[in-house]
């Protein structure tokens, strides 16, 4: 018998985002594609038992639930001083840079962990996140160095990136996510849209204000969009002040941009599915899930030329260069208005983004998952 345990704290994470939805894809899919005799196995920092069972709901078929008596930011801060091992040997694969790190035989005794690197904000843009957790991840990505047998990144750029700030030798694998496969139109759509007061035409955003995700940058190009065509932002609530500060100085009506706030995910289809742009301005990313969830919704999209979303959408979007920050809000109107003008751009753009989503699927990263771990 032969297990593999997974440590999916990101799961359970406050805000568990693109992380979160990628831990519980890709092991839902580990479950799945087991080969014969083997098991998965999951690993938590210490929670409340109603995340614990939310987990065994979601996650069916875990043949067990290892529990902290840690929680998170001790774990975080015990694993990054190498103290604490998990129990047993065997394979460890980590949906982050959260692991017990340190010296193991790998020949010998069969050890083996691997960590995923989601992107390298915390080097390129320090300042968008908290000290503590640059500080973190860059101490978690130097364990990873001496430690980890590999390293797995979503992109290519990714794998490119992290060359520039550290040597990992032939230990950088690619394994790409995929869309969420929970964002399914619901036979309930028309009553939720309602519910959150969608226009019948509108532009859709996701993402805080951090400057990293460029949603500012897009408010602030709103008023060149054509037709009074309002912008919906999924994450910020309906009375954030920087969303009202980023809007009053767009010198931007207010009616023509507001925060959704944190959506369900029948919610999120909706919204993605009814909006005629999905816009993703972000201006550093690791993967983008979010636009192949919108490929997958068949929404036309018009992204930045952040080289992990060149990689992922190839030509399936509208690509808008980033270039100077002063001209790029003008950029980002443009590559919208592009396809507001165009009904036959619309369509093929909705076409080409579904064909490419087919492209990525969770059984074909968790088969490689399985293949690495097998290769080591």
């Amino acid at each position: 018998m032969t297990t593999l345990r997974v440590i999916m704290d990101e799961m359970l994470a406050s805000a568990p985002g693109s992380v979160g939805r990628y831990t519980e894809e890709l092991v839902r899919e580990l479950i799945a594609t087991a080969p014969r005799g083997c098991y998965v196995e999951a690993v938590v920092a210490a929670s409340p038992e109603a995340d614990y069972i939310a987990i065994e709901e979601r996650l069916p078929g875990l043949r067990a639930l290892h529990k902290s008596t840690l929680a998170r930011r001790e774990l975080q801060a015990a694993w990054q001083h190498g103290f604490t091992r998990l129990p047993g040997k065997g394979m460890v694969h980590a949906t982050s840079l959260l692991a017990p790190l340190a010296r193991h035989d790998r020949l010998n005794d069969g050890d083996q962990i691997a960590v995923t690197v989601h992107d390298t904000v915390a080097w390129s843009r320090p300042d968008s996140l908290s000290a503590r957790t640059v500080s973190w991840n860059r101490a978690m990505l130097k364990r990873a160095q001496r430690y980890a047998d590999a390293i797995v990144v979503p992109s290519h750029a990714v794998a490119d990136q992290l060359g520039e700030i550290i040597d990992l030798g032939d230990r950088v694998r690619v394994i790409s996510g995929a869309a969420s496969t929970a964002l399914d139109v619901p036979v309930d759509a028309q009553e939720r849209a309602e519910r959150l007061g969608l226009p019948d035409e509108y532009v859709l955003a996701v993402g805080g204000l951090e400057p990293r995700k460029g949603i500012d940058q897009l408010v602030a190009g709103m008023p060149r969009v054509s037709g009074g065509i309002p912008l919906l932002i999924v994450g910020p609530a309906p009375d954030d002040a920087d969303l009202a500060a980023a809007i009053a100085a767009a010198g931007l009506d207010p009616s023509r941009a507001r925060g959704l706030g944190t959506l369900t995910d029948a919610d999120l289809a909706v919204a993605v599915d009814r909006a005629a742009v999905f816009a993703y301005p972000n201006l550093e990313e690791g993967f983008g899930m979010p636009v192949l969830e919108a490929f997958t919704l068949g929404t036309p999209v018009v992204h930045s030329d952040a080289p992990a979303l060149l990689e992922l959408a190839v030509d399936a979007g509208v690509i808008v260069e980033r270039g100077d920050d002063e001209g790029y809000p003008a950029r980002l109107a443009d590559g919208i208005n592009s396809v507001l003008a165009d009904p036959a751009l619309a369509e093929r753009l909705a076409y080409s983004g579904s064909d490419r989503a087919k492209a990525f699927s969770w059984r074909s990263s968790a088969e490689k998952v399985w293949q690495l771990h097998a290769d080591l």
